[in-house]
């Protein structure tokens, strides 16, 4: 089993950044993604993620599987809009088109098929530069880049240690999944997909026992080491800023409030291409 979403060191400019400076990207991308609906910008930073998600030299086997199930819960979501809300796309843009009828209050209209295609750009505006801040980032850096920004090095050292076990993790799920099929279970792709299901329940608990043996062994390590004596402590994974880092800031920053100065340019977020 490939793990995934574990942080791997590679010669990149990318991690070679900071970790405040992912962190900072991070946030602002996110938050630039979450207030704009205008097309154009949100097309423009999925091509934007791609390029960087490409740089930053992530393998399709680190972020696979979580993006087989990012994509099924885009998937649910994108039909729980259309079954709950069929006409929000009306609603915001002003106008009614209908291609085809389906039943009952369920029309197909333009405009909820051009929302909802929104809906799932911004899913793919943020979805790459989630992947690349994982696995680029250092998870030691990553709690140094949390408590450099504000937040208690307490959140940051349990979200730090967090990530540094989820590939400990997936390799006691594969050890037990191994040992499973020793015995002759099926796990595989021959068995059904229920009894593979079925099959793969069985393993959550000795995975719960293995986990938490290891959280009271890293707890008493922290306990002895004299963790959380102090309300401030130094970062042995800390990076200064350097002139990339700055750079890459000032990008983001700029970047920013550009596609929110396009963003409601008119007065709305949402881009109306019907009036």
């Amino acid at each position: 089993m490939s793990k995934i979403l574990a942080y791997e060191e590679k010669d990149t400019w990318i991690h070679r950044l900071s970790g405040v400076t992912k962190l900072i990207f991070f946030l602002l991308w996110c938050f630039t993604s979450m207030i704009t609906y205008d097309t154009r910008v949100l097309v423009v930073m999925v091509v934007l993620s791609l390029v960087i998600f490409k740089i930053s030299k992530t393998q399709w086997k680190q972020v696979g599987a979580v993006f087989k199930m990012v994509m099924l819960f885009l998937t649910l979501n994108v039909v729980a809009i259309f079954i709950f809300s069929p006409d929000q796309g009306t609603h915001v843009y002003g106008t009614r088109t209908v291609l085809f009828h389906i039943a009952g209050p369920y029309d197909v209209t333009i405009e909820q098929l051009f929302y909802e295609l929104n809906v799932i750009i911004k899913y793919f505006t943020v979805i790459p530069a989630v992947f690349m801040f994982l696995v680029t980032t250092n998870p030691s850096e990553f709690a140094a880049s949390m408590n450099k920004v504000g937040i208690s090095y307490n959140v940051g050292y349990a979200i730090s240690i967090a990530l540094r076990y989820i590939p400990d993790v997936q390799g006691e799920f594969t050890k037990i999944k191994h040992a499973q099929e020793a015995r002759g279970i099926e796990m595989s792709g021959k068995a059904s997909l229920i009894s593979r299901i079925k099959n793969t329940s069985s393993i959550i608990f000795p995975l719960i026992f293995s986990s938490m043996d290891r959280i009271d062994t890293v707890s008493n390590a922290m306990e002895l080491r004299g963790y959380g004596k102090h309300k401030k402590r130094t970062w042995y994974m800390e990076k200064k800023l350097g002139r990339n880092d700055y750079l890459a800031i000032a990008f983001t920053v700029i970047f920013m409030i550009a596609a929110l100065l396009v963003t409601f340019a008119d007065g709305s977020r949402f881009y109306n291409p019907f009036i």
